[in-house]
C-alpha cells in the first residue's frame, strides 16, 4: 500500500513539502512591501497644509507636487471641533520644512499614504501623541500609533481632553464632508 493511496505523506516528504510552500511564499512576499515599510522613500519640502493629516510637497529631487495623507492616523475634520488647531499645529510644525517622506499606497482620493520625519521625530506619531489626532484601528489589531494615543487620552491633551471627543469618521457620517478650508502656505 502506497501512502498516496492512504492519503497520507511520510514525515520527511510533509516536512520537504512545507518547506517548499513557506519558500514559495517567501519568494512573493518579498515582492510586496511589508506593512510599515515605504514603497518609495525621499526628501521634500512641505508646500501646503491641507487639514491636520492632509499634506503638500515638492520633491528635493524635482518632478511634481504630491498630495499626502498622514497614513494610520485621522486628524478632526477641518470643520470639527479641533481640525483649525491639528491643522495649525502640523503647519507650525513642517510648512516650509525639508521632511523625509516614506510614501507606500495610494488612498480612494488618489492620495499617497505617508509617513513624515522631520528633524528626527515621526510626525505622524507626534500629531497623535500630542492629542491632534487619533491612531487608527486596523482589523486585525492596533495599528502602530496606539500607544501614543493611550498616553494622549491618559494625559488628557488636545481633542483628548474632551471626554465626548468624536471621532472624524463618526464626525463624516453624521455631517458629511466640510466645506474647502481656507488655504495655508504656498
Amino acid at each position: 500500500m502506497s501512502f498516496h493511496s492512504m492519503g497520507r505523506w511520510p514525515p520527511r516528504a510533509a516536512a520537504l513539502s512545507g518547506l517548499l510552500v513557506l519558500t514559495g511564499l517567501a519568494g512573493l512576499l518579498a515582492l510586496w512591501p511589508a506593512p510599515g515599510l515605504a514603497a518609495e522613500a525621499y526628501a521634500a519640502r512641505v508646500t501646503r497644509v491641507f487639514d491636520g493629516d492632509t499634506v503638500w510637497v515638492k520633491p528635493l529631487a524635482g518632478g511634481p507636487y504630491r498630495k499626502l495623507r498622514l497614513d494610520a492616523i485621522d486628524a478632526p475634520e477641518i470643520c470639527q471641533r479641533g481640525g483649525e488647531t491639528a491643522r495649525d499645529r502640523l503647519a507650525a510644525r513642517v510648512l516650509r520644512q525639508v521632511v523625509w517622506v516614506e510614501e507606500g499606497a495610494v488612498d480612494t482620493y488618489g492620495r499617497g499614504l505617508a509617513r513624515l520625519q522631520h528633524q528626527g521625530d515621526d510626525i505622524n506619531r507626534w500629531l497623535v501623541a500630542s492629542g491632534q489626532a487619533w491612531a487608527y484601528e486596523w482589523r486585525v489589531g492596533e495599528g502602530p500609533y496606539a500607544g501614543a494615543q493611550k498616553q494622549a487620552k491618559r494625559a488628557r491633551r488636545g481633542v483628548f481632553a474632551q471626554a465626548n471627543a468624536e471621532t472624524p469618521r463618526d464626525f463624516r457620517r453624521r455631517h458629511g464632508p466640510c466645506p474647502l478650508p481656507e488655504r495655508k502656505g504656498r
